[in-house]
């Protein structure tokens, strides 16, 4: 019996549907696998060729080529395109996934997961996560056993960190930040998506005689110290008609004297601080100077602190302009099979065909910074390439 035309359309849709899963798979896989591992796409008159021979077989196993159930032409027809358009859908999915997928799974790359949006601060213009040190900070294998102080200050300290950077990222930079203000001797962190760590770390091995630069001598000053300074800062040390530059390798100020009590009576002493930079006020600063000049500062009277000024980093802030733009940096290693060998940068059109710029080529004789289009590619040149995560991924095959 024929059916009226919306149920003879509903009924093909449905026959459409359940004839048509098993081909979309197929037509899915064979996109993707084509384009993941040859980069070409497989044209869209073969998968329609080989749905329909696929949904035939389907439709036998399910025993919908009884004459009763292909009575109807309408139902049929929409039957057929519902498997055409499923089984197109989905090799369009696989082709384009087998494109953008990474060609190599390593942890590095799993690495670059970001961190859950519900543990950001946003602080201003830019977001933050507090890093929490969860469990015991864990005795390095190798160093001695870290001092209760130390552990005491890495679980307890209040340690701000970009939120908008990879977790990697994040790992290493707060391992460089304990390092630096609890001058440990090696750190190795782990950070999760909620922004919890897990750090292993190393006490100093030695004082402050690690810090001194070769050839240079360690000064402590008794001065009136400015707000903000730093570990690394270049400072100016004024005294008796003298003028000594020199780079800051410790200091403290704006502490108050406590009153400790002892069997002679009462002292007063200075308790210890860790922090990253000075408040300001009478402190102590030691000061890394040139030889010849150490022994002058060490008889001189009530010596005062300038502090110099270095510039702005602009590298730093175009690596972050550049971040923040989707660009990231990565050193690439051409192999003698590249097929870049033997090729100029204008020649192969790096920029046009791949999307990334070559920003310096390091090679056993020196470095090109910003090299010519001229310049000839060799087996073994390391390059310095910016790009989008996905045109980097695309040009290290090349390079491979």
């Amino acid at each position: 019996m024929v059916q009226a035309l919306p149920v003879e359309i509903l009924l093909g849709i449905y026959l459409g549907i359940l004839t048509g899963i098993f081909p979309a798979l197929v037509a899915w896989g064979l996109g993707f696998i084509f384009k993941y591992f040859t980069g070409v796409s497989i044209p869209a008159f073969g998968v329609v060729v080989l749905s329909l021979a696929i949904a035939g077989i389907n439709g036998g196993l399910l025993a919908l080529n009884d004459p009763a159930v292909l009575a109807s032409g309408p139902r049929v027809i929409v039957a057929l395109v519902v498997v055409l358009m499923v089984s197109m859908y989905a090799h369009s999915k696989g082709d384009q996934m087998g494109a953008t997928f990474p060609k190599r799974l390593s942890l590095s790359k799993l690495r670059e997961r970001t961190l859950s949006s519900d543990v950001v601060d946003l602080v201003g213009s830019r977001g933050e996560v507090r890093v929490e040190v969860i469990g015991e900070v864990i005795d390095m294998e190798g160093y001695p056993p870290l001092s209760e102080e130390t552990r005491t200050a890495i679980k307890t300290g209040e340690w701000r960190l970009p939120a908008d950077l990879p977790i990697s990222e994040l790992e290493t930079r707060f391992a460089d930040r304990l390092k630096t203000e609890l001058d440990l001797a090696d750190v190795s962190v782990s950070i999760d998506e909620r922004g919890r760590a897990t750090v292993i770390a190393a006490p100093p091995l030695s004082g402050i005689s690690k810090r001194v630069p070769t050839g240079k001598r360690a000064v402590s000053l008794d001065v009136l110290v400015p707000t903000g300074v730093a570990r690394g800062d270049e400072v100016l040390v004024v005294a008796d008609g003298l003028s000594v530059e020199g780079t800051v390798v410790a200091a403290r100020s704006g502490t108050k004297k406590e009153e400790l009590k002892t069997d002679g009576g009462t002292e007063e002493v200075t308790p210890p601080v860790n922090a990253p930079t000075t408040t300001g006020g009478d402190g102590r600063v030691t000061v890394a100077v040139a030889r010849s000049d150490a022994e002058k500062l060490l008889s001189a009277q009530r010596p005062k602190i300038v502090v110099t000024a270095r510039g702005t980093r602009r590298e730093f802030e175009l690596i972050s302009l550049l971040r923040q733009a989707g660009k990231r940096f990565r050193k690439l290693s051409v192999k003698p099979t590249s097929s870049l060998v033997g090729s100029t940068l204008a020649g192969a059109n790096v920029r046009d065909n791949h999307d990334v710029a070559v920003l310096a080529v390091k090679r056993p004789d020196g470095w090109l910074v910003a090299p010519r289009g001229a310049t000839e590619l060799s087996a073994g040149d390391e390059l310095f390439v910016v790009g989008t995560r996905e045109a980097l991924d695309a040009f290290e095959e090349v390079v491979g």
